[in-house]
């Protein structure tokens, strides 16, 4: 396994830790090819700021899938609790083929700075996250005027 020392590249950066750690880890996810294949799901952009990642998990309900976001990390994952009692019927149940995989699942997307999730909903065996980017007013794109001695004179009466 290769490791790559970013030590010269952030010497002179601050705030980049994060980036740091998202390029280690898709060099180890690539090093090993241990990405989980389960469940298939894809990445939409549904417009300039809103994306959507819908997860194909058919067999699973509302409440055996879990979604949390923390870190900039959004996590889902999903667990069918083994049946009772009352599920006993269904595990007698005889399958000549059981092609619909009811496994524990936990997939990890990394969000982008100002990436909130917006909602999300289950219909027909998809699950759909909905995301949202919302740049702060501060952070937007803003004209700067360009101003000799008379608008310096002017801010300095407007202070006073």
């Amino acid at each position: 396994m290769r490791t790559v020392d970013y030590t010269p590249m952030f010497r002179s950066t601050v705030g980049f830790d994060r980036m740091a750690r998202l390029l280690d880890h898709a060099l180890r996810a690539s090093e090993t090819g241990s990405q989980p294949t389960f469940p298939p799901y894809d990445i939409e952009k549904l417009g300039e700021d809103d994306y959507r990642i819908t997860m194909a998990v058919a067999g699973f309900s509302e409440s055996d899938i879990d979604i949390t976001v923390e870190n900039g990390t959004l996590t889902l994952s999903g667990r069918i609790e083994k049946p009772g009692a009352e599920g006993q019927a269904k595990a007698e149940r005889a399958f000549l083929h059981r092609g619909i995989a009811t496994r524990a699942f936990e997939r990890r997307f990394d969000l982008a700075d100002h990436i909130r999730v917006g909602g999300a909903s289950l219909e027909n065996g998809l699950l759909h996250v909905d995301l949202v980017r919302e740049v702060p007013e501060a952070m937007k794109p803003r004209k700067i005027a360009i101003g000799g001695a008379e608008a310096k004179a002017l801010e300095a009466k407007k202070a006073a």
